[in-house]
Parts: C-alpha cells; sequence; structure tokens
C-alpha cells in the first residue's frame, strides 16, 4: 500500500455553491495487480470543464459520481508496475484524478518524454489544453489569411492557444479578455492584434470598433452576452466554435443559449460545438504542431501554478473568478 492523499466529490453542486462540495481523504493506494500501475502524481490539472463533470446531467462523459475521487488530468512518475510497457520511472500522463498516489489502468495512461520537454507542459500547451485549442480552431474555425478571427476568454489556457493558432494561420486575431493587465498580456506577449477587455462596457461596440468588416471566426469560451455580441457582427459563412460557456458554469441548472441565433440563418454561418473525444485518435497531429511553433518561439504556453494539493477547492474557485493567469495546475 502507498499512502495518498484525495479530494473526493461529497454531494452535487446546488446552484452556484461550490464552496461545500469537496471532501478531503487520505485512503492509501493499493498494490497494482495485472495491467496496473502505480503513480506518483507530480501535476494536476484544473479545468473549467470539471464543472460539467460535477453535474448529473448528460454530456460527454458520466458524471463524477459522490464519493469518487474527483476526476482530473494528471502527469506523474510510475512507481510500481505490472503492466507490459510501463516500468517504475516512466512518466505518463492521463486522468489521474485529484489525488497525490493513484494505482490506475496502464491502458488508460499514455508515456511520455520528459527528458527535453518539462512536465508540466504536457497538461498545458502540449497536453489536451493545447489539442483543443488546436483542432477548435484549425479544423472548425478554419481561419485564412485576411480574415478575422475572435477569442473569448483569450487570456486564459486553452484561449491562448487559440488566438495564437490563429494568428500563425495570418488572420487578424481580437482578444476578448477581463481585465487592463490581461489585454496587455494579448497584445504584448501573445502579438495579437487587438485585445478588447469585456469589464470595460458596451462589448458589441469595443467590437465593431475593433473589427470594422466583421467576424468570420468566433472561439467562444464564454456564451452569454460576448456570444451573443458576436453573432451580431459575423460574417457570411462566419464559423462559431463553440467549445466552452464558463459564464453560464456558475449555475447548470438555469443555462441560458444565445438570443442572438438567427444570425446564423441571416449569414449562412455556422456555430460547433466539440470536445476532444473527436480528435483523440489525431493527438500525434497537434503534439507535432504545437511542440514545432513552441521549439521556434513562434507560440507561448503560460501556467500558473498552486503549491500543494490541499489547495485543489482554492484553485477550482479561481476558475469561476478569472483569478488565474495562464493555465492552472497544481503542484503536489
Amino acid at each position: 500500500m502507498h499512502p495518498a492523499y484525495q479530494f473526493r466529490l461529497d454531494h452535487y453542486p446546488q446552484g452556484a455553491d461550490m464552496a461545500a462540495v469537496w471532501r478531503a481523504s487520505a485512503d492509501p493506494a493499493p498494490p497494482p495487480v495485472a495491467g496496473e500501475v502505480v503513480v506518483r502524481i507530480a501535476y494536476v490539472s484544473v479545468d473549467p470543464g470539471m464543472r460539467g463533470w460535477i453535474t448529473p446531467k448528460r454530456s460527454y462523459m458520466p458524471p463524477v459520481q459522490p464519493g469518487e475521487v474527483m476526476r482530473a488530468f494528471g502527469i506523474g512518475e510510475v512507481i510500481e508496475s505490472a503492466a507490459d510497457g510501463l516500468a517504475a520511472g516512466d512518466w505518463v500522463t492521463g486522468f489521474t484524478g485529484v489525488q497525490s498516489v493513484a494505482t490506475l489502468p496502464a491502458a488508460m495512461l499514455r508515456k511520455i518524454d520528459v527528458s527535453q520537454i518539462a512536465p508540466q507542459l504536457y497538461l498545458s500547451g502540449l497536453g489536451m489544453t493545447g489539442y483543443t485549442a488546436y483542432f477548435g480552431m484549425t479544423d472548425i474555425g478554419q481561419p485564412a489569411a485576411g480574415q478575422t478571427a475572435v477569442v473569448s476568454a483569450a487570456a486564459g489556457a486553452v484561449g491562448s492557444v487559440a488566438a495564437q493558432v490563429a494568428r500563425l494561420s495570418g488572420a487578424r486575431v481580437i482578444g476578448i479578455a477581463g481585465g487592463a493587465e490581461k489585454c496587455a498580456y494579448l497584445l504584448d506577449a501573445l502579438g495579437l492584434d487587438a485585445a478588447i477587455d469585456y469589464r470595460a462596457g458596451d462589448i458589441a461596440a469595443q467590437l465593431a470598433a475593433a473589427a470594422p468588416g466583421g467576424i468570420d471566426v468566433y472561439f467562444d469560451n464564454v456564451g452569454g452576452e460576448i456570444l451573443d455580441a458576436v453573432l451580431g457582427q459575423i460574417n457570411r459563412h462566419g464559423r462559431v466554435v463553440l467549445c466552452g460557456g464558463i459564464s453560464q458554469y456558475g449555475d447548470m441548472d438555469s443555462v441560458t443559449g444565445p438570443a442572438n441565433y438567427l444570425q446564423l440563418i441571416a449569414q449562412s454561418a455556422t456555430m460547433r460545438g466539440f470536445t476532444m473525444r473527436d480528435y483523440l485518435h489525431r493527438i500525434p497531429e497537434a503534439f507535432m504542431a504545437l511542440a514545432g511553433w513552441h521549439a521556434a518561439g513562434e507560440i507561448v504556453f503560460r501556467e500558473h501554478v498552486l503549491e500543494g494539493l490541499d489547495r485543489f477547492p482554492e484553485a477550482f474557485a479561481m476558475l469561476f473568478s478569472g483569478a488565474n493567469q495562464g493555465k492552472l495546475l497544481i503542484k503536489v
């Protein structure tokens, strides 16, 4: 048995109250049986999608059940193996859960090379976060030179990568973020063409000023009034990529849809949602593209790392306050 520490879902949240839904435990990780490994987890990823995972509604994967270890992507080192293809000392990534040590099926993990790449990058720009941005933008958004692309939550983990992928396509890119500091980051660090502070008032007016020729591609992480404002200025044959709706996650029982959706008809535009479940078979393609851009200095990744697994409830709350700067990780 290996000493371990976890966070479990105690009960499903009611409305926006999520402060008391977590329960800490210290259940040891059992020895592995055939096909399993024990992983000492180094980093845990904290993602907006977690809100959907603790909502008992039909979705792209079953909800976490009360009493279960909270679902999370993680990365760590194998410390004991009963599985072919993985040995002690190998590094892996996958759904490890919010815990310090875990006994997991090897088939659910992917072996990674940390000799040339910092481990945490496999949970940010070179992990599911980056892959989500890459496929959503290149496969669905398909920006091109001469077009205008807009990304909401553009200083966030997925949005920042999506915006840079659009920039590399040759499109003119406008990022939407909250506050002057984040907007400065979009311009100075990510090299976007314009930045809109949604806290500074009339979003539709700001969009009209920044994109006088309309919007061809919108990568949506937010939903709500920002989605409505963009739909009001979507160009003919525009593409709206639905990646997330963080403005709605505070109360998953009262989600509101776009009021301006008739513009999709008027402009023969499309709006399509997706998850990485659609692209798991193409992960190597995304990894090679993103790793190449990163190595060449053409794309940057930013992580916001909290120390200690005990900070998970704090980290989860940060997702919805906008307090994090970049991909939110916990160093276990």
